[in-house]
């Protein structure tokens, strides 16, 4: 029935993408007026497309013609010609939807195309990717085309000083993380004076890896703290407690949620250890606050999965890279309670300062637009939180790769088992093989079964 219905009225898509491939089409038409331009003729295309928009013209109006500049651009600085269905890609990234295209499509090269044209207005446009890495490759490898056209590339890192960072948000196109974008919006919102801001209003992003960012990282808040004045006594005293309370007796754990409370029988098993009437006095406020953040750390939080102990400091492991985050610290005394756990001396608490979600965060942008190998399964998501509709980009050639199906396993042996199978027999082979984890202890476990 579904099949009959899409036949009757047409696949959405298919009509997106044949309007967008008529826009293509049209580029390649005009394609040899460019070619025969010199570099400086085509260069000053840059400064014609900008008279262009002040005196009325809109993006749209002049998005065949700078689709074709960075087209040739590319070819004489890059070496790379972009594809008809890159060239859908940038205007599937123009019109502020995601653009899911396969690994290994070009999707670097496609946002070069949106970029440059909203890049013209001069508002910024801010490019995010999921680590420091790929934000400098980027803006090395593309800013050696915005700057042949004429364009400023900035980048934001890690340790960039105040004049540094305005620098880089006032140049045409920005590269940078999730992460630091977020932070740098933060402390903008903390000065007192609008001179001591380092970001321009939020205009245009394109975000790389976009269902890692907007869905699974989507509700992860970037906090900014400052010293509060919580003693750290308590914390010692409940990492003696809470080792012996039993779980599903004395507490329970929300594995969905996430979530630890305890019980009735565990409140009064620390009230008698502790020699308080009542946690739930007015006076004992702190001290049950502290129970849940102590109960969180040692039924739920494991060292080397969610942290590891390096010279004498509880570091936290990022659940979606497995990559060590120095300087970061858990929130709402979990981190303090941790320490505790561990034996270490634990640091004064901090409070919070600022905070914000990557959902809001991105949501402020007046316009966003996204791209990676896989959406399709998150559409709703992205329409429901973001208004961002995905777009299945075709590849340029048929797909040679064989997307097999999951398997499913009943147990995390038996899958574990399956995996180094699998290994074995393609090792055999002479053919390499990626095993992707989830943490340092997976990884281990993994690799004590293939010795």
């Amino acid at each position: 029935m579904l099949s009959f219905l899409q036949r009757l009225l047409g696949n959405n898509n298919a009509k997106e993408i044949k309007k967008m491939r008529a826009i293509a089409d049209y580029i390649n038409e005009i394609e040899p007026n460019y070619v025969k331009l010199s570099d400086a003729n085509l260069v000053a295309k840059t400064d014609e497309f900008k008279r262009r928009l002040q005196k009325g013209e809109t993006l749209d109006d002049i998005l065949p013609e700078a689709f074709a500049v960075v087209r040739e651009a590319s070819k004489r600085v890059l070496g790379m010609r972009h594809f008809d269905v890159q060239l859908i890609g940038g205007i599937c990234l123009h019109r502020g939807n995601i653009a899911e295209m396969r690994t290994g499509e070009g999707k670097t090269l496609v946002a070069t195309l949106p970029v440059y044209l909203n890049a013209l207005t001069g508002n910024g446009v801010h490019v995010v990717t999921v680590n420091d890495y790929l934000a400098t490759r980027d803006s090395e490898q593309m800013g050696r085309l915005y700057n042949f056209l004429g364009l400023s590339t900035g980048l934001i890192v890690a340790n960039l000083d105040f004049n540094q960072r305005k620098e880089a948000y006032a140049c045409d196109i920005t590269y940078g993380t999730n992460n630091e974008f977020g932070f740098d919006y933060l402390r903008d919102n903390m000065v007192s004076d609008v001179s001591q801001m380092v970001q321009r209003p939020l205009n245009y992003a394109i975000v790389d890896e976009v269902d890692s960012i907007l869905i699974d990282e989507a509700r992860t808040p970037l906090i900014i703290s400052g010293p509060g004045q919580r003693s750290t006594d308590n914390y010692y005293k409940l990492a003696k407690i809470v080792p012996h309370l039993v779980k599903d007796e004395d507490y329970t754990i929300d594995e969905k949620q996430k979530t630890i409370a305890p019980t009735d029988s565990g409140i009064a098993k620390v009230e008698k250890m502790l020699g308080v009437e009542n946690l739930y006095d007015t006076e004992n406020i702190e001290l049950n606050h502290l129970l849940g953040a102590s109960l969180r750390a040692y039924a739920m939080m494991h060292r080397d999965t969610d942290y590891v102990v390096k010279d004498g400091e509880v570091v936290i492991v990022d659940e979606f890279t497995g990559r060590l985050m120095f300087g970061r610290r858990y929130s709402d005394g979990l981190h303090q309670a941790i320490e505790a756990k561990e034996g270490l001396k634990v640091e004064r608490e901090s409070q919070t300062l600022a905070s914000v979600t990557f959902q809001n965060y991105f949501r402020m942008y007046k316009k966003l637009a996204g791209m990676t190998g896989t959406a399709k399964t998150e559409e709703k998501e992205f329409i429901d939180i973001y208004g961002l509709e995905v777009l299945p980009i075709p590849p340029n050639k048929p797909l040679a790769r064989v997307d097999l199906p999951d398997q499913i396993f009943k147990t995390k042996a038996a899958k574990y088992r399956a995996v180094v199978r699998n290994a074995v027999e393609r090792h055999q082979t002479g053919q390499p093989i990626l095993i992707g984890t989830t943490s340092i202890t997976q990884s281990e476990e993994l690799s004590d079964m293939l010795l």
